[in-house]
């Protein structure tokens, strides 16, 4: 009784508070009222968290749209970067691109670049060739392997890929960012959380390694090699760890995001469908929104890469006869469809 005369009292303060706007924006008229970035900065935390609906409700002096977009700046802006200062001239990208192509798909020397390069109507130097496979972390031939693509097809059914990607988390202490690690089956599409952190140093990734080699983890259960980014976060002792249970960590190569496109696929899956319709306040939340997609993602979401079915399919999938159910996720940021038994 008492907590709702109190939500009646706030929902009076709020009408009053709105009406009370109004008059003011009415009075100045179309004049355009300027706000300070602190000012943008409050509105933008206390109204993403109102959402749009409430916004509309409630918002007099800017749209709901415009709240939000301060929002999405608020958050841009922790990644906003200077640009790199002048320098020695790069040597122009398509030609960088062909030396990294030629290298990759052949296991030629310098010198036999260097020709292949000269038929194609370029004279670009050996040393010039040396830097940028050496930039790349490509290894002069003899040394080189197979290309990257070889060796996808002969490692396909034992392969695994592992990967960061970031999240914005509202704290105590204000907007933080959180590392998720995960890793990713190829062949099957399995994949499992290893770790949540917002310091992802040597402890956190001693951790990682013993998640990743639990008897109880699936995902690296047979596989023999697992590709990962030339990230430092990902430390010798981590590789060795994984080495020890004979799985060898593969770096992708240098500049060829491509080489783990699995695993950026799947960190733009995650972040498409859940991670970006989505505010989290605390880590806990994050967790749990991370725990129901894995679910959703192993047991009701339909895969394109794998015949457009699902992982791990329940008894209910293709049945013909049944009142259809809809089951919800995260209030219904993830659905799924199927017939009742």
């Amino acid at each position: 009784m008492y907590s709702g005369w109190v939500n009646r009292h706030q929902q009076r303060v709020i009408e009053y508070l709105v009406e009370e706007n109004r008059i003011l924006r009415r009075k100045f008229g179309k004049r355009r009222i300027r706000f300070t970035d602190n000012e943008r900065r409050r509105l933008a935390r206390l109204g993403k968290v109102l959402g749009r609906k409430l916004l509309a409700r409630v918002a007099t002096t800017v749209t709901p749209d415009t709240i939000l977009a301060w929002h999405r700046r608020l958050i841009a802006a922790k990644w906003t970067y200077p640009r790199q200062g002048p320098g020695r001239p790069p040597v122009m990208k398509a030609i960088r691109e062909l030396v990294l192509k030629i290298a990759r798909e052949n296991r030629w020397g310098y010198k036999r670049i260097q020709g292949a390069l000269a038929n194609l109507g370029h004279n670009v130097a050996r040393t010039t060739i040396a830097k940028i496979l050496k930039e790349h972390g490509i290894s002069p031939a003899p040394d080189r392997p197979g290309s990257w693509k070889t060796f996808l097809r002969s490692h396909w059914e034992t392969l695994a890929a592992a990967d960061f990607f970031t999240v914005e988390v509202w704290t105590l202490r204000g907007l933080r960012t959180f590392y998720v690690l995960f890793a990713i089956r190829v062949a099957t599409r399995r994949v499992q959380i290893v770790g949540i952190t917002d310091s992802p140093n040597s402890d956190f990734m001693k951790q990682a390694a013993r998640n990743l080699t639990d008897p109880d983890a699936c995902v690296l259960a047979g596989a023999t090699h697992m590709i990962i980014d030339r990230d430092s976060k990902f430390t010798a002792e981590f590789r060795s760890t994984l080495r020890d249970h004979d799985v060898r960590c593969v770096p992708a190569p240098q500049g060829a995001p491509d080489c783990n496109a699995l695993a950026e696929r799947w960190v733009l899956t995650i972040k498409s469908e859940c991670l970006n319709r989505m505010i989290f306040f605390g880590v806990g939340s994050l967790r749990k929104a991370l725990t129901e997609f894995v679910a959703h993602y192993h047991v009701e979401r339909n895969h394109q890469a794998i015949g457009n079915s699902i992982i791990e399919p329940g008894e209910e999938v293709g049945r013909t006869a049944g009142a259809i159910r809809r089951h919800d996720r995260l209030g219904g940021v993830l659905r799924y469809y199927h017939r009742a038994a």
